[in-house]
């Protein structure tokens, strides 16, 4: 009997949905428009084993509004300019891969730890 898995990951284990590289890194996310606020939710697993970091913002998703909340929100959150942050695939999809460019050991590391404080938050 095959037991159910969390779709949302909260263990230390959990495959992290970012990929380096030496010019930065690139993260899967999966972005909720219109979530409320603007926020990391911490990181998901998908059905098909892949991991994505969560992403909610207030705008729409109309005409780009989403994106550059998306932009806007990770610039913020990891300390970069939003000049250095570029869309790699899925511009229209709610799933997403970004390029960020900066010190890919930093950029890492803070998305660890915005990851686990949230995760850290929803277990309470």
């Amino acid at each position: 009997m095959v037991a159910n898995k969390e779709p949302s990951c909260k263990e230390p284990s959990c495959k992290e949905p970012w990929r380096y590289s030496a010019l930065g890194i690139s993260i899967a996310l999966r972005v909720t428009p219109r979530g409320g606020r603007d926020e990391i939710d911490g990181i998901e697993q998908l059905s098909d084993g892949r991991s994505v970091l969560k992403v909610r913002v207030r705008a729409i998703a109309d005409g780009g509004a989403a994106n550059k909340a998306v932009v806007g929100l990770l610039a913020k959150s990891l300390g970069v300019p939003k000049a250095s942050i570029r869309f790699l695939s899925g511009a229209t999809s709610r799933l997403k891969r970004i390029a960020v460019e900066g010190d890919p050991a930093r950029l890492g590391a803070t998305l660890r730890q915005l990851a686990s404080a949230k995760s850290t938050d929803q277990g309470n």
